[in-house]
């Protein structure tokens, strides 16, 4: 349902792809739900990531984060501030920020 709301806010198009398994410290892999949105005649791609997964968190430094939006390759940074403002429009989300991953300890679980 979130993401149905960011596709109309932002006018994009996440659809809903394999879930990302990870396997952690424990032999059982964690699964977390990612949907993928491409900008059309870009190379940007976008992942929708839920931060909690069957098994864990994928970044539990941010246990309080439910969800991530990972870009990949370049965007600039008007539309950066567009999606960061079109989704703090949202009622259903409480803060979208811009996070830093090399400040992150768990970074390489970002890494697909």
């Amino acid at each position: 349902m979130l993401c149905y709301k960011i596709n109309k806010q932002l006018n994009t198009n996440f659809s809903r792809i394999d879930e990302l398994g990870l396997t952690f410290k424990s032999d059982s892999p964690s699964f977390f739900s990612r949907y993928f949105h491409q900008t059309p005649n870009s190379d940007t791609e976008f992942y929708f990531l839920a931060n909690k997964g069957t098994e864990g968190y994928l970044i539990p430094e941010m246990k309080k984060v439910d969800y991530f939006i990972l870009i990949k390759n370049f965007i600039d940074q008007d539309d950066l501030n567009f999606i960061l403002e079109g989704l703090n429009k949202l009622p259903e989300v409480v803060v979208a920020a811009e996070v830093d991953p090399e400040k992150l300890k768990s970074k390489e679980n970002l890494i697909f």
